[in-house]
């Protein structure tokens, strides 16, 4: 189906019943619909916002536009847990409703303050040529969960020297003032980003463009979130329009950091190593932090990317969010995990221990097709070894280890219904260590594989059959001693 831009800038009230009925039908008769993650109840989902703990429950908002799997008018959703694990739909946060974002509600973050919790996004605008007008809006949470918008916005005017492309404000607080950086693109269109700062969060102040190395590093930088971490300074952010390059950068769009010093907020300038990748999978892009009760760092993606068409738009929706994760630094490097509290969702366990010498080996128990499974390969001198999982008569999906190259690869090339294929079925990262450990979550059309606990992670939509279930380990050339955990989820 072709969209044409009034189906894309419809708002939801100007659906009838029967035509949202016959939308949640059609997604709810999806045979990949998730079991575990946060998705839409039918339309887009997209980048995660004013991901936040208050009030004793963590928040959880996203990009969402619901008459279809098209990035159409944007609305907030909003959704909350008391546990990282279980989440409850809560319904529309933000709704686009005037002048100042009148083409969508965008991405924005939150932080707590005098007892209620402040958004921080930004409103998208067109005028009548079409062209871009973006404003920084600001919305007010209470306890009791209501939100109200502030009328104007707090950031009216475009910084000379940059374009229109100026979203996604990611805010913190530091001593008695509050500070946000801002996705932006100069108007030679070149990305970057900027600082702004307020001692209420009503009235702000240009600082100006954040200093790095990374002169020329694509056309925009979307989606900036800078922290402290471990006496460091980290900023995630996701440049559009770099070139591939060896193993790096694969996607339409990536997802990365630069990690260093901290933020020098007087001088603007991150001293910093240069930018890593956050995923090496196929399917991860916007993600957002927060720092939870416990002092934990934690982040949440988008499980997919703009511009892609993925097998479930026929089915009226799109996308889901990651699971959180837990982030560290270990050797000069962003670590992610698997927050604890997904243990919850473990039920019954199966366990293995063998060696597997230059076979391919099935075991009682070991299928499924929304399960989580550690698997650790030791003593090995096979050339390579792995594990098939959502494995059938023509399909699977891989991940190995190539010893000679000391490269782990994810191959989705047989994972069953394609998707951007453009760029490639096949993600690979250097590993050189004498264990291998891969810690999977499956669901029904999604996996996230994190790599010597959380060294590298590969996230990925695949969209196999329904009888696709088995798990199969292998090496070839040589053996390896495999143990290995289950949990059906």
């Amino acid at each position: 189906m072709i969209w044409t831009k009034e189906q894309r800038y419809r708002r939801i009230e100007e659906a009838s019943q029967e035509e949202l009925l016959k939308l949640q039908l059609e997604v709810s008769d999806c045979k990949w619909r998730q079991t575990f993650h946060i998705q839409p109840e039918t339309g887009l989902l997209n980048d995660p916002n004013g991901f936040s703990y208050y009030n004793g429950e963590y928040h959880l908002f996203y990009q969402w536009f619901p008459l279809g799997p098209v990035h159409g008018l944007k609305y907030w959703y909003h959704t909350k847990s008391k546990d990282l694990v279980h989440w409850e739909n809560v319904g529309i946060g933000i709704e686009p409703t005037d002048d100042y974002d009148s083409h969508g509600a965008y991405s924005g973050s939150a932080i707590e303050h005098d007892g209620k919790l402040f958004l921080l996004y930004t409103g998208n605008t067109r005028d009548e040529n079409w062209e871009r007008h973006s404003y920084q809006r600001l919305a007010i949470m209470d306890k009791a969960g209501e939100i109200v918008k502030l009328e104007q916005p707090v950031i009216r005017d475009v910084p000379n020297g940059y374009t229109d492309h100026l979203r996604d404000p990611k805010i913190w607080k530091d001593g008695n003032k509050f500070y946000t950086v801002i996705g932006a693109q100069r108007e030679n269109k070149t990305g970057c980003v900027v600082l702004y700062s307020s001692t209420d969060l009503l009235n702000w102040k240009f600082e100006g463009e954040l200093k790095t190395n990374l002169k020329i590093f694509g056309y925009m930088w979307e989606c900036p979130d800078y922290f402290k971490l471990q006496d460091q300074g980290v900023l995630i952010f996701s440049p559009q329009g770099l070139e591939p390059k060896e193993d790096h950068f694969k996607n339409i769009y990536q997802s990365g950091y630069i990690l260093g010093d901290k933020l020098d907020l007087e001088k603007l300038t991150l001293t910093h190593a240069p930018f890593q990748e956050l995923d090496r999978g196929f399917d991860f892009y916007a993600p957002q932090t927060m720092m939870d009760a416990d002092g934990r760092r934690i982040l949440v993606g988008w499980m997919g990317l703009p511009e892609i068409d993925y097998p479930t738009d026929k089915n009226g929706w799109a996308h889901c969010l990651t699971l959180p994760r837990e982030l560290s630094i270990r050797n000069s490097k962003l670590i992610q995990q698997p927050v604890k509290e997904l243990q919850a969702l473990r039920k019954q366990q199966h366990e293995i221990k063998d060696v597997i010498h230059q076979e391919k080996k099935m075991y009682d128990a070991f299928t499924g097709t929304s399960f989580e499974m550690i698997c650790e390969f030791e003593n090995f001198d096979a050339k390579e070894f792995g594990v098939q999982f959502r494995a059938g008569d023509n399909e699977k999906t891989i991940i190995k280890y190539v010893a000679v190259q000391k490269k782990v690869i994810l191959d989705r090339t047989f994972s069953g219904e394609s998707v951007g294929d453009q760029y490639g079925t096949v993600r690979k990262c250097f590993i050189d260590e004498s264990k291998i450990k891969f810690h999977l979550f499956v669901d029904t059309s999604s996996v996230e594989i994190f790599i010597n606990d959380g060294e590298e992670v590969f996230t990925s939509r695949i969209f196999p059959k329904e009888d696709s279930k088995e798990i199969r380990f292998f090496t070839t050339g040589g053996k390896a001693l495999l143990h290995a955990t289950k949990w059906d989820l």
